[in-house]
């Protein structure tokens, strides 16, 4: 019995002692937390601005959680603000402590096509200012390479090369497992091209969706070879992507080498290698690592020259999927954007507003909330103007009809001018189990929509009628906007996707122009001087145990990211399928709403898979109602 008691007292002990130390530990960090503040910029050494790459280029990094950075389930690929890689390159042409820029692209996941012409123009001007750019990776792709086309010396690893792909790739369509199960799908939808249903209710694309889509990745193909060209004219571009196997074979199998007969890459190196050669550029690191040289970096110099964000020009960005309700940067919240916009026009003594753009659509209820927010800032006498990035088609259109003034690129995916609506319902796959549905009604509508019955015919009537009637909204909204008649906006809506070089000759964007011009226009339209107008960003900050962890979590890089030889990075490249796979059925299951939504946005720099389990409208609502 004692030694029973004598276990027990140190089991306690144990206990207190681990409580004590997690409130320690919580304490901790807690005032760690609230009297922690961003170090003061410190001065930057001379060597080589370093841009490691590994991940991808946004508009506007989503919101990572303190308690997913403590517990390592957040993102498995870091983002890189696009502002922040240009105001670092426009700097590093004047700063004579930056010898010269290298890109590391290894483990670089792309950004869009609009992205990386931007970044690209900005590598030019390094150039132009008389200073290298370097480049390495082991393996481009698409993107990857787009961006090295502008370095002054392409670097590749002999067991690498150059895969490029082009545009376009595969959708799935659920449409005979959807039989199988006996599922019954409702779609209310209006546009001929509105091809976001198609995967729930075809087994391949329709004719109307192939001709469209070919006609966007053959538009957006050829601007990036011409990209291309322009920027390293002695590739043979078109050839080398036109026949990669004769390229393959005439190499003897060695991508890399057919990469640099094709003047694709200038040389071929290890990592190892390739440092040295930039030291000798840059001056050599502070340690002796193999390959490693004196380096400025990334986040640090950006740092060290942010600009206090006090201008008068606000910049509201809509970026990632809209979506009713509340979320962190990296998801356009309907409630949290337009109380972010209306809290600034409140508070600030803003003179302009600059929308900037970057989203396929989503939520009806939460594109209109957006819209209204901006509405109010016309009310105000505010100038607005809408800036477009990679993608703003569908309800990232939406929000931008307020816009006196529309900037896109060539190479912006835009349009997609459409509404749908669907639900799935259950009764043949319950019947497949004997299970079978019976009740009284009141109304036509009582349980309605039931899923597990069944919709009634009018019930799917009055949605279709309901979709149409917003459709015939969204026409009159961008009718009213470009100043056309609601005929001449449905020839040219119905759904469809453009691009933005075509969408500027049918008049749904007014310039070609990036983010700093649709400032510069704004700041104009304000009647401000754009050479000393100052940009306010209109979105949330990071709290201060946020900042605190992340600052503690990117101390312990994991190097691990995607592999590096050609067939494990395709097939790692291609794994988003199971990803869409799984949000699609949640779409189907539990998506129940109106949406402005764009399907041919994928695989273009659209952001991140949609999230619509949370959305309301009619049809979420009465789903509500029947769960």
């Amino acid at each position: 019995m004692a030694f029973v008691k004598g276990a027990w007292r140190i089991l306690v002990a144990i206990k207190d002692g681990l409580v004590l130390l997690f409130l320690l530990l919580f304490f901790g960090l807690l005032y760690a937390a609230l009297s922690f503040s961003p170090k003061p910029a410190q001065s930057v050494r001379s060597g080589a601005l370093l841009l490691d790459l590994d991940g991808s280029i946004v508009e506007q990094p989503a919101e990572v959680g303190a308690m997913q950075l403590l517990s390592g389930s957040g993102p498995d690929a870091k983002e890189y603000r696009l502002s922040d890689i240009l105001a670092a390159l426009d700097a590093a042409k004047s700063d004579d402590k930056v010898k010269a820029v290298v890109l590391n692209l290894d483990g670089f996941l792309g950004g869009g096509q609009v992205t990386m012409a931007r970044v690209g123009k900005a590598l030019d001007g390094v150039r132009a200012a008389k200073k290298p750019v370097l480049a390495y990776a082991t393996l481009y792709s698409d993107d990857g390479y787009q961006l090295a086309a502008h370095a002054s010396e392409v670097w590749s690893d002999p067991l690498g090369g150059v895969a490029l792909l082009g545009r376009g790739g595969s959708n799935l369509y659920y449409k005979g497992l959807i039989d199988k199960l006996g599922v019954n799908t409702h779609v209310y939808r209006v546009g001929t091209y509105k091809s976001f249903v198609e995967p729930f209710i075809r087994t391949d694309q329709s004719p109307e969706a192939k001709q469209a889509n070919q006609a966007l990745a053959d538009a957006l193909w050829q601007d990036w070879q011409e990209d291309v060209t322009k920027a390293r004219p002695k590739a043979k571009i078109a050839a080398y992507a036109a026949d990669p196997l004769g390229a393959a074979q005439s190499a003897g199998g060695n991508i890399a080498k057919a990469a640099l007969a094709a003047g694709l890459v200038d040389k071929l190196g290890d990592e190892a290698a390739f440092g040295q050669h930039v030291a000798q550029i840059a001056g050599d690191a502070a340690d002796d690592k193999p390959g490693s040289f004196a380096s400025i970096d990334l986040a640090a110099y950006v740092k060290a020259r942010r600009p206090a964000n006090d201008g008068q020009i606000g910049v509201l960005t809509v970026a990632g999927d809209i979506v009713d309700g509340e979320a962190g940067p990296g998801t356009a919240a309907g409630d949290t954007i337009s109380d972010l916009l209306l809290t600034a026009l409140d508070e600030k003594d803003l003179k302009a507003l600059v929308v900037r753009v970057d989203s396929p659509g989503g939520s009806v209820m939460a594109s209109e909330k957006i819209r209204g927010a901006i509405l109010q800032a016309k009310k105000a006498g505010l100038p607005v103007v809408v800036s477009m990035g990679n993608v703003a088609a569908s309800g990232g259109y939406w929000v931008s009809t307020p816009g006196d003034i529309i900037f896109a690129e060539p190479d912006t995916i835009t349009g997609s001018i459409g509404v749908f609506g669907i639900i799935p319902s259950f009764e043949g796959t319950l019947a497949k189990m004997g299970i079978t549905t019976d009740g009284v009604r009141t109304t036509p509508l009582s349980g309605q929509p039931d899923v597990a019955g069944g919709t009634t015919p009018q019930f799917d009537q009055i949605m279709q009628l309901g979709v149409e009637d917003i459709y015939r909204r969204f026409v009159g909204l961008v009718a009213q906007s470009r100043k056309k008649s609601p005929d001449a906006i449905d020839a040219i809506a119905q759904g469809r996707v453009w691009d933005g070089g075509t969408a500027r000759q049918i008049g749904l964007v007014d310039r070609f122009g990036g983010l700093e011009d649709a400032i510069a226009e704004a700041a104009r339209r304000a009647k401000l001087d754009p050479a000393k107008a100052r940009a306010y960003a209109i979105e949330k900050k990071p709290d201060a145990f946020t900042e605190f962890v992340q600052s503690i979590v990117e101390r312990e890089k994991d190097d691990a990211g995607a592999p590096r030889d050609m067939l494990a990075r395709q097939a790692w490249m291609q794994r988003g399928w199971a990803m869409q796979a799984v949000s699609d059925v949640k779409a189907l299951v539990m998506g129940a709403g109106v949406r402005a939504d764009c399907l041919e946005c994928r695989g273009y720099g659209a952001p991140k898979p949609r999230n619509v389990a949370e959305e309301r409208g009619m049809l979420a609502m009465l789903a509500a109602v029947w769960r």
